[in-house]
């Protein structure tokens, strides 16, 4: 059997009347290091859900293609800890908000990291530009398929 994982990226940008301004879904690499970091954890004697803190996500205006061999974005703008969780079934869904003043810039790159690691990347997505500006919000979801 083999096991494979999927990530897809949704970026929503609500302007100051909360009315939606733009909005960005896409598919996405996941690293090399994001694969050594997840058979860690499935190797680890004491496997915990404390242990599995794949929760930050981080945006950039790098539009440098993604690669497997990444292990940052290419010029990060701002991160936040999202809320995770199993979605439905076999999906790892992670979100943040970037609220005001917060990841302000042309946004073209996304990634999922951990914190306890000292922000290991798990997967990097590329998307045209969203135009974040400082009174918008961003809210991004990350959904990672075990398939």
């Amino acid at each position: 059997m083999n096991v494979i994982l999927k990530g897809e990226w949704f970026a929503t940008l609500y302007g100051e009347n909360g009315a939606v301004k733009d909005y960005r879904e896409g598919s996405n690499i996941i690293t090399e290091v994001g694969k050594s970091f997840l058979v860690e954890y499935l190797n680890s004697a004491a496997a915990s859900a404390t242990k599995w803190d794949m929760f930050q996500i981080a945006v950039g205006s790098d539009s440098t293609a993604e690669a497997a061999s990444n292990t940052a974005l290419g010029t990060e703008l701002a991160r936040q800890t999202g809320t995770g969780g199993e979605a439905a079934g076999a999906i790892y869904r992670v979100t943040a908000t970037f609220t005001s003043g917060i990841g302000t810039g042309g946004i073209v790159e996304y990634g999922l990291f951990s914190s306890s690691t000292g922000g290991t990347m798990f997967s990097r997505d590329t998307e045209d530009i969203i135009n974040k500006g400082a009174n918008d919000i961003l809210t991004v979801t990350t959904d990672i398929t075990v398939s």
